[in-house]
């Protein structure tokens, strides 16, 4: 998936997670080759985006952000119009 002609990299953690009858993708990205952060975004099931404004230092740190937020909040709280979380 290019983006300005770059390649992103997919960490292994991403994929759909499914609790409560609620589905999401989550995605835990960064630019291929680089040592860059990672970053976090969650689909749900109509197409709609929530990403993290906060970047990542491991895809388990995104990925530990994500079941934090399902935790505190429940994976419905995915669906719906996208926003950007702190």
């Amino acid at each position: 998936m290019p983006i300005n002609d770059r390649q992103l990299e997919f960490s292994p953690l991403s994929g759909r997670v499914t609790r409560d009858g609620f589905t999401v993708e989550v995605k835990i990205y960064r630019f291929c080759g680089e040592a860059a952060d990672w970053a976090l975004e969650v689909i749900d099931h109509e197409g709609g985006s929530t990403v993290w404004s906060e970047l990542f230092a491991s895809d388990d740190a995104a990925y530990e952000a994500f079941r934090l937020a399902v935790d505190e909040d429940g994976i419905g709280s995915f669906a719906g119009p996208g926003e950007t979380l702190h």
